[in-house]
């Protein structure tokens, strides 16, 4: 199978979701006017990322009867998407939540695992932490979705391989915190994503916000990883952009006839080692 995905690389207006939600529905026509059959935002496009406790403000409901979220359910008639906002739950608890939406309906949902809390970065004291990690079926085939900080644990994306995801969708509001090789958080998130495409002979697609909010600047830069590792498109540093790439499934076929990891993988091995660890721990 060959589809087209499409990484809406986006500058999202802070804290203003109708704002965002237009930017959302204005994208994906663009988009589907280029033939994408699959458009991925960033993390927390639907609201942009440093909101603090106005948080509480701008989440909404993953279900039909949010307004927002069934105009994104509605745009999901003319190509699949997948969107990223804060999500509050019938507890009234808040997430940062990943949705993969098709046909007007919600195929999978996810919620941030992993919540930074070093540096500038203080997520879980506004957020409650996601508690599981599955791989989805798409029309593409099988997908594995992650949200920033829990792609910078290989356990994540380990998990959704041995789950049965092909392609694994990456977002995040990646913030640039210096030029120089030994500190650009781009070209480290670059390097990961690259060593998953290759260990894991996956599809990998990473969508970065770009643009700044306040004295933040997020570096975009957006890729696409072959299953054989091959870097297959790259977006723009710093801007808004959509950046296209043709992904065909065959080439898994071809990657994994040349290293066949996943077939010689021991997840019962895996799983017997870290039962003993966490006993003994």
């Amino acid at each position: 199978m060959k589809f087209t995905v499409g990484l809406a690389q986006a500058t999202p207006v802070l804290g203003d979701l109708a704002a965002n939600l237009q930017l959302h529905l204005d994208w994906a026509i663009e988009a589907a006017g280029q033939g994408v059959d699959l458009l991925v935002f960033p993390e927390l496009a639907l609201t942009g990322y440093g909101l603090g406790e106005r948080a509480f403000d701008v989440a909404i409901r993953a279900d039909a009867a949010d307004p927002t979220f069934a105009a994104l359910l509605a745009a999901s008639e003319r190509l699949d998407l997948v969107v990223s906002f804060v999500e509050v739950d019938e507890r009234h608890r808040y997430y940062i939540t990943a949705a993969y939406l098709s046909a007007g309906r919600l195929v999978h949902r996810h919620r941030k695992v992993y919540l930074p809390t070093y540096g500038e970065f203080d997520e879980a004291h506004t957020f409650a932490h996601g508690d599981r990690v599955r791989a989805f079926d798409t029309r593409f085939g099988r997908v594995g979705l992650l949200v920033c900080e829990d792609f910078w644990h290989a356990s994540m994306p380990y998990l959704l391989w041995q789950d049965g995801a092909d392609i694994l969708l990456l977002l995040s509001a990646s913030l640039e915190h210096g030029q120089a090789e030994a500190t650009s958080t781009a070209d480290k998130v670059l390097a990961i994503n690259r060593a998953y495409a290759l260990l894991f002979t996956d599809f990998v697609v990473h969508v970065n916000r770009a643009g700044r909010e306040g004295d933040a600047e997020f570096w975009g830069g957006s890729t696409v990883y072959g299953p054989d590792a091959a870097l297959l498109v790259e977006g723009p540093r710093g801007e808004p952009a959509l950046v296209v790439a043709t992904l065909d499934t065959d080439a898994l076929r071809a990657a994994r006839l040349r290293l066949p990891l996943l077939r010689d993988e021991r997840p019962d091995l895996t799983a017997r080692e870290l039962e003993r660890m966490t006993h003994e721990r």
